[in-house]
């Protein structure tokens, strides 16, 4: 069964998001291992550039197999283009990781290590939505691959 890593910098703090972030891994059980990664957030009284190599070194850590970035200047993927890729990439490697950066983004060697970088389009999304998008793509991409009813 093929691992699937969610990094991501800081905590939910609101039940909601929590709520929808659980139930979405809780669903994703049947398709993959899933494990959600939260490494602390760096920025309080730091520099920017600061927080970024804080946080750069506990992503760094936490990365294995392929790996792929939550990025405002990622390519714009589809669910189905999620779906094909997370196909394709699990016959290379039996664990992706996903990285979702905190406020200021992520570091250089965080990019650079980063198999390809993607992005929700054009619209800013708060953090904490970004990470419920993320995690439901995921879920979305699996249920196309296995052809549910879940993506219409």
């Amino acid at each position: 069964m093929i691992t699937i890593n969610l990094v991501c910098v800081g905590s939910l703090k609101e039940k909601f998001w929590v709520d929808a972030q659980n139930e979405y891994i809780k669903r994703l059980q049947k398709f993959c291992k899933f494990n959600l990664i939260e490494v602390e957030e760096k920025n309080v009284s730091n520099t920017p550039k600061e927080v970024l190599q804080k946080e750069e070194k506990l992503i760094l850590e936490k990365c294995k197999g392929s790996i792929f970035l939550f990025d405002v200047k990622g390519e714009e993927i589809s669910s189905e283009g999620l779906s094909q890729l997370i196909e394709k990439q699990s016959l290379l490697s039996n664990v992706l990781t996903f990285v979702i950066g905190g406020s200021y983004g992520v570091g250089e060697n965080v990019k650079n290590l980063a198999t390809k970088k993607l992005s929700f389009g054009k619209i800013t999304l708060p953090h904490n939505l970004a990470r419920i998008v993320a995690v439901e793509q995921i879920y979305r991409a699996f249920n196309i691959s296995s052809g549910t009813s879940y993506h219409k």
